[in-house]
């Protein structure tokens, strides 16, 4: 423990900041959280959580609520997208919790985000706190500005704000996110639309141009996820709350195999939002400043490691932090960039790619990560 607790700001408040927050303040420093919005919203969205990323939320205390309300899939599927012919199955379920002592779980991602936050007081969350702009102090502090005319101050500023990170501007100038010339229609719908109608639990659905991942979202199997990947080149808005047109989704579809049909004719609505990616950025850390999770490695969600790879970098942020006094900040956040980058860099590659399990993979490269164990650069 340190002398005196550091002060650390957490610049956003979705997964991977409020894991960066549990995290720190388990090692003994002071958060505050800035969030831009004006509250939490439940959007319909899954998201899965392989067993890298559970041992961090494991050991924040969460696994009895993620036993009660994720679902744990027997296997992870890929099949033709026409005939259903099964290309792939990866072995979950109980196999997964003896290669890797963790389950594999897939819930909601609302679900997971208020596990989090209950994880911290709410009082060291701010919303309504946009960054307008932040800099050193000649004393080593860093000073925050809000668009709402708030002035803060930290010994530490953490960017999770996400690909569009303001952060990240600040450290290394305005550059927009490279769009992929494809978006994804996404929605959680009760699985009761779907009539009696059986379902795949967890399948990815290969086309030739495009896919569709379902699965369950929590262990009553009353609520089914779906999202794609479909070329629209011409499509430019990136925020999760934008509507997709059902008929346009239908219509994409419309060769698939008739599961993936009859799914998509049941869900009442659907999200869209643009795919994007960068390169490897040159550098994480400016100072007394660090970026985590999207801002600084936003990748393509085929391998579904984009909050995974976040929570992980908060358990080794905090590792590398722990005892650290204010002079030992900089050398710290170097040492955390220096531990995450080849990995975080090389699942960024090969998501891209977006080959992931559509043949039989070693995946225990990336499953049996262990964030509290793994060696921190020297």
């Amino acid at each position: 423990m340190p002398a005196r607790p550091l002060q650390i700001a957490i610049i956003g408040a979705g997964i991977g900041g409020l894991t960066a927050a549990a995290c720190l303040r388990r090692v003994g420093h002071d958060v505050r959280i800035y969030e831009q919005a004006r509250g939490f919203a439940r959007l319909g969205a899954g998201i899965q959580q392989a067993p890298n990323s559970i041992r961090v939320l494991y050991a924040l205390g969460l696994k009895n609520k993620l036993l009660a309300q994720a679902f744990q899939p027997e296997s992870n599927d890929s099949r033709d997208f026409d005939t259903g012919t099964l290309t792939n199955s990866l072995p979950l379920g109980e196999s997964v919790r003896q290669r890797h002592g963790v389950p594999y779980f897939l819930m909601h991602r609302g679900d997971l985000h208020g596990m989090l936050a209950d994880l911290v007081p709410a009082d060291i969350i701010r919303l309504n706190h946009k960054l307008a702009g932040l800099d050193h102090a000649l004393d080593g502090i860093v000073r925050m500005t809000f668009t709402n005319g708030e002035i803060a101050e930290a010994d530490a500023v953490i960017g999770a704000d996400g690909v569009h990170s303001v952060v990240r501007e600040a450290m290394l100038g305005k550059e927009e996110p490279r769009f992929t010339g494809r978006v994804a229609y996404r929605t959680v719908f009760p699985t009761s639309l779907l009539n009696g109608m059986p379902v795949e639990p967890c399948v990815k659905w290969w086309g030739p141009d495009r896919h569709i991942v379902s699965y369950f979202v929590n262990p009553r199997r009353d609520e089914l996820y779906f999202v794609t990947s479909t070329p629209e080149p011409e499509f430019s808005v990136e925020s999760w709350s934008a509507k997709g047109d059902l008929r346009t989704l239908r219509a994409a579809y419309d060769t698939f195999h008739p599961q993936v049909r009859a799914i998509l004719a049941a869900c009442p609505d659907v999200h869209k939002w643009a795919l994007v990616e960068r390169d490897p950025l040159p550098r994480w850390v400016d100072g007394n400043i660090a970026l985590l999770g999207d801002a600084c490695h936003p990748m393509t969600p085929y391998m579904a490691q984009g909050a995974s790879t976040s929570i992980e970098d908060a358990a080794i942020l905090a590792r590398c932090l722990e005892g650290v006094e204010r002079g030992g900040i900089h050398d710290a956040l170097q040492r955390y960039e220096a531990t995450r980058k080849p990995r975080t860099s090389r699942i960024q590659q090969t998501s891209a790619q977006n080959t992931w399990l559509k043949q039989p993979h070693d995946a225990d490269w990336v499953y049996a990560y262990d964030a509290w164990t793994v060696p921190l650069a020297g």
